[in-house]
């Protein structure tokens, strides 16, 4: 339908509206003419009484529209309430500014008609904020049903639908702003398809310039579907290192552990090196334990018969990954030990809890044996003294 064709229909709607509201304006201005007849006195064609009327009347529309607006969320509350779905009392309260907004343009349009200022400019400016009304309204009904598109792709993919529900959501909110400015812009008479087709005049150059948001976008699509990175996870990203706060149509933002945040593009996600922390299931405890040179080879054995025993039942230690402890070395000031095991949990509070418990038990250990941990020291040999 062409942009003529929608004015001529909405000029026709409010015609007939307006014929309505004229009828009911007189009979009110008769009464304010008989008791004050100054307001029958004209002020730029209209006469005080129309003016007066006029801002009286939408002074009560402002009145009454939070009033009307809480009365009928709270009236649709009531009716949600009733069923079993959360999604309908989402929408409900995603509608309280879009219906606001609407009883505001109903307000200006009632303005207008008693004011006679009915021009087609006029007409669409309030057609528009009526387009812009319903597709806020369209977008709020969206925002209650994000639920079931993340429920929907969960069953698909646990992994992938938190990612790709917000894509996806992004995606739809820029179609329905797309079509919410090409229906303004229509009934102001701009051909759309004009508009579209003449854009590729420049083509080339808009290409061009788009190649970046291109390349991320297709990265972001990469990830989701590659599943490297999921929003929570600690990963390390091109000499980035934090936790995934969100991954979005151009960049994936990164919480470093100094608390500033990194949008990388996504292009360079999909191309970089990956690591991701959270992927494991264990972390790994490596220790180099040096005791002192008078300890003997008896006490060293026991020493390391009783660690392979504690790491064996100690519960917080796998026991399914490979386990170490060994003499490994004749150190500059100490003899050796090398501990390599893994805990069972890869949270970082957890395995710096195991940790420090199997540091304590080694002491423990150590000291039961009649060892004792080396330090860095000399030791200084006198071959003979000075004769006196």
């Amino acid at each position: 339908m062409s942009a003529e064709n929608n004015i001529t229909i909405a000029n026709n709607v409010a015609k007939q509206i307006d014929s309505s509201l004229y009828g009911f304006s007189q009979d009110i201005l008769m009464i304010f003419y008989k008791k004050s007849p100054i307001l029958t006195t004209y002020f730029f064609n209209l006469t005080y009484g129309q003016i007066l009327l006029a801002f009286i009347v939408f002074i009560i529309v402002l009145f009454i529209r939070p009033i009307f607006v809480k009365g009928l969320i709270l009236f649709l509350k009531k009716i949600t309430s009733k069923t079993k779905t959360k999604y309908d009392d989402k929408i409900v309260a995603n509608l309280e500014k879009p219906l606001k907004f609407t009883f505001l343009t109903i307000g200006f349009y009632i303005l207008i008609s008693l004011l006679y200022l009915n021009s087609k400019t006029v007409n669409l400016i309030l057609a528009s904020m009526a387009i812009f009304s319903f597709f806020w309204i369209v977008l709020a009904i969206l925002e209650g049903f994000q639920g079931v598109i993340y429920q929907t792709l969960a069953q698909v993919s646990k992994e992938l639908s938190s990612e790709l529900a917000r894509f996806i959501i992004r995606i739809i909110k820029i179609i329905i702003w797309v079509m919410a400015i090409s229906s303004i812009l229509s009934i102001w008479g701009v051909n759309v398809t004009a508009l579209i087709a003449s854009l590729g005049i420049g083509g080339l150059a808009f290409a061009l310039a788009a190649k970046d948001t291109a390349a991320n976008l297709f990265g972001s699509i990469a990830i989701m579907v590659d599943k490297s990175i999921k929003v929570g996870d600690w990963v390390k990203v091109d000499n980035v290192e934090g936790v995934v706060e969100d991954i979005g149509m151009r960049t994936t933002k990164i919480r470093t552990f100094y608390k500033s945040l990194v949008a990388i593009p996504n292009s360079i996600v999909a191309n970089s090196h990956i690591e991701n922390f959270s992927r494991r299931d264990v972390r790994r405890i490596k220790a180099s334990i040096g005791v002192t040179y008078d300890t003997s080879v008896g006490q060293i054995q026991n020493i390391i018969k009783d660690i392979k025993n504690m790491l064996k039942s100690h519960k917080g230690i796998s026991q399914e990954d490979i386990m170490l402890v060994n003499f490994n070395n004749f150190g500059d000031f100490a003899q050796e030990i090398l501990v390599y095991t893994f805990t069972n949990t890869a949270n970082w509070q957890e395995y710096l809890d195991i940790k420090e418990d199997i540091y304590y038990k080694i002491k423990e250990i150590i000291s039961k044996y009649g060892s004792d941990f080396a330090f860095p020291s000399e030791s200084i040999y006198i071959e003979s003294m000075p004769k006196k």
